[in-house]
């Protein structure tokens, strides 16, 4: 607690809560006799004051109350607690250690809280799998290794692909020996000393040789043999050998390649993402789908996502899908924000809470976050009555948009409320739950 508050405290008279406080049953000041020279006998029990909230009584049976001391509740510095009141003096306020505020309908963004996850953009993200079962012979890469589009990943020994690869070479042999003989009988017939048949046999012989070797080539692109690794087979090395190579830019994000181990076809051993860009995928209620997605489809719809990780921080991101159904369990419909993620502090799997900026369309009445207060699950503001008093009213606050708070009910426009310093008048008025207050 700093100096501000210890000095507002003193101001207010609060007591530290071990503070066993008793009335002073004596004949009350000059000033509360004056306001309340007209005041009845009365038998006025704490037990009763007890028994029911100020937040349930009306504001005018609460400034009509009287207490044990023959004057108003309200005016009793000892009693004026029971029934929600505290004495602000001005000296507080010009001091700056209270501030007040005028609750008015403003026309301010919107703010929807979620709870999300954080996921890789799929469209960033591949899974490199073998299409023949075959044992790993070389892992070339580490897990978290950042990787360009084509780049080697590891190797496999494929029985599979190797009798593909030598029909690929035979196949390429015969084509070739089918072309040569046919330029051969071409060249003849010219001469006149082959036949038109001849001719046409070593055509239908090198079609025939083309359709082979086409099949044999289209089998290895099946594979997922390049064109240039097609085309250095022709040496005859690396029979059998089937290279994995990275599908996009990225770093492998999940690896699961062993040297000598048995990869089965379709099997995931790698998976590489690029994480510039993430999604997080948040849970929207019913009561809210019309009012977003009205808003995403109409504009830009920004939102912000915070994480644990990182405590005080938000990433910026914007909400590029609404989800076409609803979850029949938690009624609610997936959405999803894209956020830019360049330096990878975003980690897919993260929980995430994520608030959706709705652009103020409607006036809605608010005050400052600082103003509402809770007491025993019930939200309530510190109204200004008369004079330096004012006196704690329930209200029911609605969603919270970027220095304000909604109040759906419980206040009236143009009431002036506590903001600045409302925590530390709490304090005085449940005095009574700390054991202070007037003793029987």
């Amino acid at each position: 607690m700093n100096i501000r508050h210890l000095s507002m405290i003193a101001a207010l008279g609060i007591l530290p809560a071990f503070a066993v406080v008793s009335c002073d049953r004596s004949a009350p000041p000059p000033e509360i006799e004056a306001l309340t020279a007209e005041a009845p006998e009365h038998n006025h029990e704490h037990g009763e004051a007890a028994e029911s909230s100020d937040l349930d009584r009306s504001v005018e049976e609460l400034f009509a109350a009287d207490c044990e001391h023959q004057v108003k509740t309200f005016a009793c510095d000892e009693c004026r607690y029971e029934v929600g009141v505290v004495r602000v003096p001005a000296s507080l306020v010009e001091g700056g250690l209270v501030a007040t505020v005028r609750a008015e309908p403003r026309a301010v963004d919107v703010a929807v809280p979620l709870t999300g996850e954080v996921r890789f953009d799929e469209r960033r993200v591949g899974h490199v799998s073998p299409l023949a079962e075959g044992v790993v012979s070389a892992v070339h890469v580490a897990l978290g290794d950042r990787v360009r589009r084509g780049q080697a990943l590891a190797e496999l020994e494929c029985a599979a692909v190797g009798e593909a690869q030598a029909e690929h070479l035979a196949a390429q042999g015969m084509l070739d020996l089918a072309r040569r003989n046919l330029e051969r009988v071409a060249g003849l017939r010219q001469e006149a000393i082959a036949s038109e048949k001849e001719f046409l046999l070593a055509q239908q012989e090198a079609d025939a040789a083309r359709i082979r070797a086409d099949g044999a080539r289209g089998q290895l692109a099946r594979f997922g043999m390049s064109e240039a690794a097609v085309r250095d087979l022709a040496d005859g090395k690396g029979l059998g050998r089937l290279t994995l190579r990275a599908p996009l830019d990225g770093a492998v994000l999940a690896m699961h390649a062993v040297p000598g181990e048995v990869a089965e076809t379709g099997a995931p051993l790698f998976t590489v993402g690029d994480h510039a860009v993430v999604w997080v995928w948040a849970d929207l209620y019913e009561r809210d789908l019309a009012t977003v997605a009205g808003a995403q489809a109409s504009r830009e719809l920004a939102a912000t996502v915070a994480v644990k990780a990182y405590p005080g921080e938000t990433f910026a991101g914007t909400v590029d899908l609404v989800g076409p159904s609803m979850d029949e369990t938690s009624r609610t419909v997936k959405v999803r924000v894209e956020v830019p993620n360049p330096d990878g502090r975003l980690l897919a799997g993260m929980f995430a809470d994520v608030s959706l900026q709705l652009p103020g369309s409607e006036a809605v009445l608010a005050v400052p976050p600082a103003a509402v207060l809770e007491d025993e699950g019930r939200e309530f503001v510190f109204v200004h009555h008369h004079d330096d008093y004012f006196v704690r009213r329930p209200v029911e606050s609605g969603r919270a948009a970027a220095g304000w708070v909604e109040i759906r009910s419980g206040l009236d426009p143009g009431l002036t409320v506590v903001a600045e310093g409302a925590f530390l008048l709490k304090s005085d008025v449940l005095r009574a739950k700390m054991g202070a207050g007037c003793a029987d």
